[in-house]
């Protein structure tokens, strides 16, 4: 923030009051030292003189910090519009001329508006700004917009810029859109800042939120639509299942054609599949004598049971 150039080196008023009360004291000495030898009144003289000295070069002279640029300010002329001082130890004449320091370093500042979207929703905004005097103008700046410029300017234009661009858009297009809402407000405020000699270094949105109702009636319509996506992928599951069970039925009904297409026209696969039976069913036996008792010989008979070949096909 800008200093107060009274704080740094004086205003009219305190330099008056400094200077009077310098003077007194220094009368209050030379009374003091007066009742003395006659030879103490060039002591005191010199005193005088090396007190007005000190104060002459005190007053005479100030210092601009890092980060700091000073403008003049003449009783006589005026502010000097072609004067802008950098970093370090300057010269002015005393009561006549004094500094004005400003910061030029970047100050964050966040700034809020409550406004609505392009379908009637209200919509909290926030911006976080970091924002800097344009050091080059300055006395214009001061002329103005004084001291306190970013009070003045910044708030007023970024609810002017963020009510123009959040009524662009839907509140669904400010959530899924937000990249481009902030550019957008970017570019805009900053070159509404630059009319007024300030430099934007940065602009971001910190916070977007809706109102309650709105925010209900999103959290539920999410809801419905995940439990539609879930509707539907059983359905899908479903027909899925159906699908593969067709499939299945028209295999083992094309199976079941293949193997009495055999059975009919080669009736030694009838035969051969009675061995493999056959053979099935002695490691059965042998496996069941070590695990437990062999099976009933109706169960036995029953798996070997075949039907027999028409006498047609016999050979």
């Amino acid at each position: 923030m800008v200093q107060e150039s009274d704080a740094l080196c004086g205003g009219p008023e305190v330099h008056n009051t400094e200077l009077k009360g310098f003077l007194q004291l220094l009368r209050q000495i030379a009374g003091r030292m007066s009742a003395g030898p006659r030879g103490a009144g060039v002591g005191v003289k010199l005193l005088i003189g090396a007190g007005a000295l000190a104060y002459g070069v005190k007053e005479a002279t100030y210092t601009v910090e890092g980060g700091q640029r000073a403008i003049v300010f003449n009783r006589i002329g005026g502010m000097q519009m072609d004067t802008v001082l950098s970093e370090g130890l300057h010269l002015r004449i005393p009561w006549f001329q004094y500094p004005i320091i400003y910061d030029i370093r970047a100050k964050p500042r966040k700034i809020s508006s409550l406004t609505g979207s392009k379908d009637l929703q209200m919509v909290n905004i926030s911006l976080r700004v970091l924002s800097r005097p344009l050091a080059s103008n300055l006395p214009h700046l001061y002329q103005h917009l004084g001291k306190d410029y970013d009070e003045r300017v910044l708030p007023s234009i970024a609810n002017e810029v963020l009510k123009s661009v959040v009524a662009k858009f839907n509140a669904s297009q400010l959530i899924t859109q937000r990249a481009q809402v902030s550019l957008m407000i970017r570019r805009e405020l900053f070159d509404r800042a630059k009319d007024f000699n300030i430099i934007l270094d940065d602009v971001a949105i910190t916070e977007l939120s809706f109102s309650r109702e709105y925010t209900a009636a999103v959290e539920a319509k999410q809801v419905a639509q995940q439990e539609a996506q879930r509707a539907q992928f059983y359905v899908e599951k479903a027909k899925q299942d159906q699908r593969q069970k067709i499939i299945q039925a028209e295999g083992e009904a094309e199976a079941a054609k293949m193997l009495g297409e055999a059975v009919t026209k080669n009736p030694g696969y009838l035969k051969l599949r009675r061995i493999r039976a056959a053979q099935n069913i002695a490691k059965t036996f042998v496996v069941s004598e070590v695990k437990g008792p062999p099976p009933p010989r109706q169960f036995a008979a029953a798996v070997i049971i075949i039907p027999p070949v028409p006498l047609s096909q016999r050979k």
